[in-house]
């Protein structure tokens, strides 16, 4: 038997003038672009659905293309980064996220491998000086450096990363990764001093003839504990002891068994590099209860895999006779801590402090203006410090000490300092709303759970800083980014164009999207009711 086509879809647009049925409208459907909840967490703001979407074609030049339009270190962050991204993805509502970072960090590899690079504008004259080059600062040189301007990263280390080198281990960041994509930005054009401190940076302003600077200085100056001791426990801090790591090439020797002082990620970093280094007993050890411990849960969970052991509702009160004095306390139904007064001892060689940084903000003793407080330095709106023509970002000032957001502060400063150095200002553009779960017909989308990177084998995790998680190979990123949801953007589905009863809704070709034609389309709203993605609404009629 043949199928024949409803009436209404062998119609012309326009083909007959008693279809002109616009004037009974009420309502009429409109497109719109919606905010993706992923872009919306992206502390970088990289517009991952785009990127995603190109991967999705095979287009992975013009997907990586798409990524460092906002973020120099696509490579880098898909290994580092924690994904915040993620944790907004409304794919989780269905079954689990989309793994945006194994997308990124395969586009991010492949631009290393085939040596993909970016250019620069020309050559303004204006100087730019960086102060450090960790996440915020390479961010804010390389934004900068494509803008035009000529510019400085200078750093007391004698590599460039900050604490992407010097803080996270190898296994979770291999070196030449790091160093490529650094390299990416030297290629540009900016130019590096190593070894370099900079005591006074209005002095080092003046004299160098610098029109803005942007401080990016990471936080290198390990918190400590002034705490009874008879000297019969080695105490040293998590800075000193992956620095040494990154600067030896191995962690100095502190014995058999080893504590752990700290929850946070980069306790679970110390931990799980000592236990690489050969030590055979590492405890974390945690004031409050499990889960309210500050690293992601993931690292916690690898971290006990590779036996790592986990110590909560436990403070340290003294060292003694070769153990640590341990107070143990209780927590309520809120997860608050309070001591019992009770007492055990933990047998350990060394115990490390990983209990949070601070930065080092000795450089701003002549710079008038500037104000500090908490060892973080007030800015305003723009990025500016109280001195005119300084700006800062990352560690240095109040925010989120992570390496995405020092990222998405480099890229900011940039474009306040571009728009300064050319006497103008900047103003972001307005976002639109949020493309909500709520907003979706989840029913036009198969579900598929995503796709888990490779892992290293358990026991070379416990013996060797190889990298632990593994790439997505192309054929497996590809199928991860087409579980993207294109939420809240149009992404040609055609369901609208066939669901309408009217015939009112036109192709306009790939990528130019659709076109209604109001004289024909009554207002039903069945082409709203049927996007899959949210990108059309239903607005009152203008009288």
């Amino acid at each position: 038997m043949a199928f024949t086509l409803p009436y209404a879809i062998t119609l012309e647009v326009g083909s007959s003038l008693e279809n002109k049925t616009g004037s009974w409208r009420t309502e009429r459907p409109v497109y719109l672009d919606r905010l993706p909840p992923c872009n919306i967490e992206c502390p970088a703001g990289e517009n991952i659905q785009a990127w995603l979407g190109l991967s999705q074609e095979g287009k992975y030049r013009e997907a990586w293309e798409e990524i460092v339009h906002n973020n120099p270190l696509p490579a880098v962050h898909g290994r580092v980064c924690y994904h915040p991204c993620e944790d907004g993805c409304n794919r989780k509502q269905m079954e689990s996220p989309v793994s945006i970072h194994a997308v990124e960090r395969f586009l991010g590899d492949e631009a290393v491998k085939n040596n993909w690079k970016v250019s620069a504008a020309d050559s303004t004259g204006k100087k730019v000086l960086v102060v450090g080059a960790g996440p915020g600062g390479l961010s804010a040189a390389y934004h900068l450096r494509r803008m035009g301007h000529n510019v400085t990263v200078v750093d007391s280390k004698s590599a460039p990363g900050g604490m992407m080198r010097y803080g996270i281990p190898s296994y979770r960041l291999p070196r030449d990764v790091l160093d490529t994509e650094v390299k990416r930005i030297e290629d540009l054009g900016v130019s590096f001093k190593y070894n370099t401190r900079i005591d006074d940076v209005a002095a080092t302003m003046k004299a160098d003839g610098y029109d803005a600077a942007f401080l990016a200085v990471g936080a290198h100056i390990a918190r400590t504990l002034d705490m009874p001791s008879d000297d019969s426990v080695t105490i040293t801090d998590a800075v000193t002891y992956l620095n040494d790591i990154e600067n030896n090439g191995k962690a100095t020797a502190l014995g058999k068994k080893v504590a752990v002082y700290g929850a946070g990620n980069t306790a679970m970093d110390v931990a799980r590099s000592a236990r690489r280094s050969g030590v055979e007993d590492v405890t974390i050890i945690y004031r409050g209860v499990r889960e309210n411990m500050p690293a992601h849960a993931f690292e916690i969970e690898e971290a006990i895999e590779e036996g790592i052991k986990i110590a909560t509702l436990r403070s340290v009160k003294e060292y003694k006779g070769g153990n640590i004095v341990l107070e143990i306390n209780e927590a309520d139904a809120d997860g608050r801590t309070k001591s019992t007064g009770k007492t055990e001892t933990l047998q350990a060689d060394a115990i490390v402090y990983a209990l949070g940084q601070l930065v080092d903000t000795d450089l701003l003793k002549n710079c008038s203006g500037i104000v500090e407080t908490d060892n973080v330095i007030e800015i305003n709106t723009q990025m500016m410090t109280g001195m005119d023509g300084v700006f800062a970002g990352g560690d240095m000032v109040p925010s989120a000490r992570t390496v995405t957001t020092a990222v998405g502060h480099g890229k900011k400063a940039a474009r306040y300092i571009d728009a300064y150095l050319k006497g103008e200002s900047y103003t972001p553009a307005d976002k639109h709303e949020t493309a909500s779960f709520d907003k979706l017909n989840t029913w036009y989308y198969e579900e598929e759970s995503m796709r888990e990177q490779p892992i290293l084998d358990l026991d070379k995790r416990k013996t060797t800083f190889d990298e632990v998680l593994g790439d997505l190979d192309e054929q497996t990123a590809q199928r991860e980014a087409m579980r993207c949801m294109s939420c809240g953007n149009c992404f040609e589905c055609d369901n609208c164009y066939t669901v309408c009863p009217d015939n009112a809704i036109t192709k306009l070709g790939p990528g130019k999207r659709f076109e209604i034609k109001y004289d024909y389309c009554k207002g039903c709203g069945m082409c709203v009711e049927e996007c899959p993605c949210g990108s059309m609404l239903m607005a009152p009629e203008e009288l």
